[in-house]
């Protein structure tokens, strides 16, 4: 049962989810009809790997479907539904043996070869890795493929629904076309049965009641066939609200290049007598470069990759956040990512609940947050495995027991795993961009008063302490702003334009290792 006082909070909270929440709670405030479960949808267009912009779209509505629990004891359900009997249009970048892929072009995804040579298509094969990251995050989902759907015949009736309206169809498509292409537009697109491509070409309904329509074969030859059983798919604005009234599905979400999409599907759905489900757009993500993700290009991360580098709430982290702003996505994010996950979980547990439940961590793990904390930030840790170089797991451990006196991996098992995640890190990304500069100028008579007074120190020195004369020095030593020493210490002991606070890292990393670092700089001066 629907916990009172989390209701009562969720009822009025800010946090977008409960927003998205409350729309479905308002659309079916008894309930859907016959007890059925409000489902939600997410679609996904396997012709190109899967990217986190595919998985954005199933961690999000997972959240606006964790929030409705907290609003309603009404069952749900949430399908990922798969375009995979979409014709190729192209090859995508960064998929193999793509002269194999060039023969299929205007195949559905499912009639064509596995590039990778793994499964018995290509819509098989990106299918399969969608739904291993799916199956290892824990969502609680079913797959559906839209070949499964049309081949079995789940789709006949609703077919028939677009055939029988097609005038009506017809009305909301054809003014938002070009010229040219409203000559050849039809909702329906037959596969020829000379070539299996899916063409695009005009359709004439024969008769709606079975499902029979005629068109010009690509060789010229008029062909009377059934437009049921798979032998056809739809245009895919039809498809998206044939498969709304199908399913009866109540929520899903779209980008906002997506909105023009919505609205003529939307109004498709309602001309096939049903109703279209409740949703939001939420803004693109962008690569490096600014430039839209496209799963053809290859140029977004994949799902794989943040992994390899952060853990997956540091992921869910960064997809929570401000939906409705565009932003990019690159593996230089995941740092920060990680620390401010942390920071948020850190504080859940003493805020009210009104504030919990605007936590990012509170829709991440659903309000029921794992134990454990974290007793170093994540970019401490990638300055330490920085300035360590060829770091084994056990050597950073060894380091970490000068920072935290019970550091053990049994202790600290989520440490245990970011140190994995660290080392990759800094072994791909940190370590080939390191270069420590000579020092100069100030800097060079700051860095030696700075080892004198670490050698005057006691090995137990707390990170405090260690803080104090770091910032003494930079406010007596002629340096015009502390942010100058600060960046001094970075760039000639750490090769980077940034770090952590010296007197913590200066206390993980030892302090006669970092007088090490500090005679190798001077060396050079």
């Amino acid at each position: 049962m629907t916990d009172p006082d989390l209701r009562s909070a969720a009822l009025d909270s800010k946090a977008w989810p409960y927003e998205e929440a409350r729309k479905l709670l308002k659309r079916w405030p008894d309930g859907k009809p016959g007890g059925d479960p409000v489902l939600f949808e997410t679609g996904y267009g396997p012709s190109g790997l899967p990217h986190i912009g595919t998985f954005n779209e199933v961690l999000r509505t997972t959240m606006v479907r964790n929030a409705f629990h907290a609003l309603s004891d009404q069952p749900t359900r949430l399908i990922a539904f798969s375009d995979d009997m979409d014709g190729l249009r192209k090859v995508p970048d960064n998929v193999p043996n793509g002269d194999m892929l060039r023969e299929y072009l205007g195949k559905p995804l499912t009639r064509i070869p596995d590039p990778f040579g793994t499964h018995e298509s290509f819509a098989a094969h990106n299918n399969a890795r969608l739904r291993a990251f799916l199956d290892q995050y824990g969502f609680d989902y079913e797959f559906a493929s839209s070949t499964d759907y049309y081949e079995s015949g789940r789709f006949d009736d609703a077919l028939k629904g677009v055939l029988a309206h097609w005038q009506g169809i017809m009305d909301v498509m054809l003014p938002t076309l070009r010229a040219e292409r409203r000559a050849t537009y039809s909702p329906v697109l037959p596969i020829s049965p000379k070539t299996g491509i899916v063409l695009q070409v005009p359709v004439e309904v024969i008769d709606a009641d079975s499902g029979t329509i005629a068109f010009i074969d690509e060789n010229g030859e008029r062909i009377v066939q059934s437009a049921l059983g798979g032998q056809a798919k739809l245009q895919w604005k039809v498809d998206w609200a044939m498969r709304w009234v199908a399913l009866g599905v109540d929520y899903e979400m779209a980008g906002k290049d997506l909105i023009d999409s919505v609205t003529q599907s939307s109004k498709i759905a309602r001309a096939l007598g049903g109703r279209p489900p409740e949703g939001f757009n939420y803004e693109m993500f962008l690569d490096e470069k600014g430039e839209k993700i496209s799963k053809s290009k290859g140029n977004g991360l994949t799902i794989e990759q943040w992994l390899t580098y952060g853990p997956d709430e540091s992921l869910a982290f960064y997809i929570y956040r401000e939906p409705k702003k565009a932003k990019q996505l690159h593996l230089g994010l995941i740092p920060r990512a990680v620390d401010e996950y942390w920071q948020f979980r850190g504080n859940y547990a003493g805020q009210p609940l009104k504030e919990q439940l605007g936590n990012p961590v509170h829709h991440i793990h659903d309000g029921k947050l794992p134990d454990g904390e974290l007793p170093v930030t994540f970019g401490l840790l990638l300055n330490l495995v920085g300035v360590m170089g060829e770091a084994t797991k056990d050597q950073v451990w060894g380091y970490l027991a000068n920072y935290v006196p019970d550091a053990t991996p049994d202790r600290y098992p989520e440490l245990d795993r970011l140190i994995d995640h660290a080392l990759a890190y800094a072994r791909d990304f940190v370590a080939p961009t390191l270069h420590r500069r000579v020092p100069e100028g100030l800097e060079v008579a700051a860095l030696r008063r700075l080892d004198d007074d670490l050698a005057a120190l006691p090995d137990d020195a707390s990170a405090e302490d260690i803080q104090n004369i770091v910032y003494e020095i930079g406010k007596t030593a002629g340096f015009e702003s502390l942010r100058d020493w600060f960046r001094a210490l970075y760039e000639t002991l750490l090769g980077s334009a940034q770090g952590p606070r010296m007197g913590s890292f200066i206390r993980l990393y030892g302090i006669d290792n970092s007088r090490r670092l500090i005679a190798e700089a001077l060396t050079k001066a």
